[in-house]
């Protein structure tokens, strides 16, 4: 088989594509505008394309190409509290992007369409934790676009019969993560500041809760997804078992990385406080196990993070709205 994921050069998409080059013998065939993954995560077994999804004259030449048996759909911009101040390229990023793919997998008649949503389709309407069978309600325009996205695959199984599943994974952390970007993966963003010898930074009182989940643990349950029929409509939640306030993971991250640095609080942003999901269905339908607790995730992350080159920070160079943004990424 063919397998073409999206974001191949990005933390999801380049561990997956080392499993199924490392586990299987299908052919990976990748995507990646490399606006935030590197091309030092693509395996140089993966056939690679470089170029914006949003063109869908390249998506189409690419499925006339190639004709992927199976999409792993995981390029995204998942900067969702900076969503609201970049509003045309959120959506063209997170959901044109993703409508020329549903398009052209319909037109080439794809087995299987597998899409990393967002637990951010849940807003922060109910009390955590988030089952699948609640109803989206999010509340900035990254969650806005996951939740089209999601919506138009089901349309476009009723129409048209593309088999798809939805993942909606939450927090993942580990090797080939970006840790350069200054608005995304709070995990992250702390461990460059910690290498820069900078106080992490936290938004506002640091008593919102999340789970993590170490990436190789999603690996094989997002392979199940492809490949189990009993997983074609679904949506399920992927991701960790235990809950820590954004403080106690800051201070774990501290123990890991040996640092004396104390974090420092800023300006409270908009946010869902407390989320964090169920993940019983990932086990019945996709094998999911949590073998990684954090403070061990967080030392393999680091120990990779001190061998990386040393990178510029991205940081946006103009905001599409300056009205009601943050102080702390006024100062670029």
């Amino acid at each position: 088989m063919k397998i073409l994921i999206t974001g191949v050069a990005g933390l999801l998409g380049s561990r997956l594509a080392d499993w199924v080059l490392e586990n299987t013998d299908n052919e990976v065939i990748g995507v990646d505008d490399l606006s935030g993954g590197y091309i030092e995560n693509v395996n140089s077994k993966v056939k690679f394309y470089k170029f914006d999804l949003v063109d869908q004259s390249q998506v189409k030449a690419l499925f006339e190409n190639e004709k992927p048996d199976i999409v792993y759909h995981y390029a995204a911009y998942a900067a969702e509290g900076l969503s609201p101040f970049i509003r045309k390229y959120n959506y063209e990023n997170n959901l044109i992007a993703s409508t020329n793919l549903i398009t052209n997998s319909i037109q080439f008649d794809v087995n299987r369409f597998v899409f990393a949503s967002s637990m951010s389709v849940y807003g922060d309407t109910y009390d955590p934790p988030f089952s699948e069978n609640m109803q989206q309600v999010p509340i900035d325009p990254y969650g806005i676009a996951k939740y089209s996205v999601e919506q138009d695959l089901k349309v476009a199984l009723i129409q048209h019969g593309l088999k798809y599943t939805i993942i909606r994974p939450h927090n993942f952390y580990g090797i080939n993560q970006n840790i350069w970007d200054k608005y995304r993966n709070v995990l992250g963003i702390w461990m460059y500041q910690i290498l820069e010898s900078k106080q992490p930074t936290i938004f506002g009182d640091g008593n919102q809760v999340r789970a993590f989940s170490y990436v190789d643990d999603s690996i094989i349950p997002f392979w199940n997804a492809s490949q189990n029929d009993d997983c074609i409509d679904q949506i399920i939640n992927l991701g960790g078992i235990k809950e820590y306030t954004i403080n106690e993971a800051c201070k774990i991250l501290i123990n890991v990385t040996g640092s004396h640095l104390k974090p420092i609080y800023l300006e409270e942003r908009h946010e869902a406080k407390y989320a964090w999901s169920t993940w019983d269905k990932s086990v019945e339908l996709l094998e999911f196990e949590h073998k990684i607790d954090l403070e061990e995730g967080l030392a393999k992350m680091w120990e990779w993070a001190k061998t990386q080159p040393k990178r510029n920070r991205f940081v946006w160079p103009n905001y599409e709205l300056d009205k009601g943004i943050y102080e702390y990424w006024k100062d670029k």
